[in-house]
């Protein structure tokens, strides 16, 4: 059975530091044998969150119908005084809209947590910020998490990565995202 993960992460700017360590954490979901899902940059301008409104944009319909398939989720964020950047904290806030679901929330399912920052202090801050989402939102944070000091490393647009071992940590989530959702759903 083939399973899904969904990647979401990135910033406004095209190609950021933070959408292309996404990437690279989805190409080990793929090497595990999963489809991927991405929902980055662009996908992620979404009106703030507010439940009260029930009406949701095209790109809010999409976010919550892929998450709602998904049978893992990769988070990556970029580190914004300190935390998860207010891009991807509103799209995580779309989870919501799951919470009637058979599965709610991200109830049962792997997450792959990363962060980057301009420094050591704003990464792990946020990728502890990420992990306690998930946690609040019934996900299971792979064992592994990555922080990543976008000083000390760098990622170019053809996937690659200036510090192999940060690769192959990025590589790493996606496949424990990917092997965690075959043991559930196998």
């Amino acid at each position: 059975m083939t399973v899904t993960v969904v990647g979401i992460g990135g910033s406004l700017r095209p190609n950021s530091q933070s959408e292309r360590a996404m990437r690279i954490a989805l190409e080990g979901a793929v090497d595990a044998g999963a489809k991927v899902v991405e929902v980055s940059g662009p996908d992620l301008v979404l009106p703030f969150y507010d439940p009260a409104i029930p009406d949701r944009t095209d790109n809010a319909r999409r976010l919550v119908e892929a998450l709602r398939g998904a049978d893992g989720v990769v988070l990556v964020s970029p580190g914004y005084h300190g935390t998860v950047s207010g891009l991807v904290k509103n799209a995580l806030d779309y989870i919501e809209d799951l919470r009637d679901d058979e599965r709610p929330y991200l109830d049962g399912r792997a997450v792959g947590c990363v962060a980057t920052a301009q420094g050591w202090q704003a990464s792990v801050t946020t990728l502890t910020a990420l992990r306690s989402i998930v946690h609040a939102l019934r996900g299971w944070p792979t064992p592994l998490g990555v922080a990543v000091n976008s000083r000390e490393v760098e990622f170019d647009v053809e996937g690659g990565c200036t510090v192999p071992s940060v690769a192959d940590q990025l590589r790493t989530i996606g496949r424990q995202v990917a092997e965690f959702a075959v043991s559930r759903t196998g």
